[in-house]
């Protein structure tokens, strides 16, 4: 083999081997580019979610500081106030009562 082919093959060799490197290997590979893609799109999803569960929250907010029956209404489905004079009922689910012996 001559010196130039010898040459034009490492040459070429080294040329494969640096597009190897530069699409596969190395910290910004193809393979991590599309995984920090597939990160990014999760990212984007689970910000839309969160931006919709605080746009609820400020509605709820703004009903709760200007309507007192929405308050009262969450009061007794919540936290089981009563007026006075009212009676509470609570029910009890048969399959917890203890069975009598």
């Amino acid at each position: 083999m001559s010196p130039r082919a010898f040459r034009r093959l490492a040459t070429g060799g080294v040329l494969a081997l640096a597009a190897y490197y530069a699409l596969w290997g190395g910290e910004y590979s193809a393979f991590h580019l599309r995984r920090l893609d597939a990160d990014r799109r999760d990212a984007e999803t689970r910000l839309a979610d969160t931006r919709g569960q605080v746009d609820s929250l400020k509605v709820l907010a703004r009903t709760l500081e200007r309507d007192d029956a929405a308050v009262e209404r969450i009061a007794r489905e919540r936290f089981g106030m009563i007026r006075d004079g009212e009676l509470l009922y609570r029910f009890v689910p048969v399959d917890s009562v203890a069975a009598p012996k």
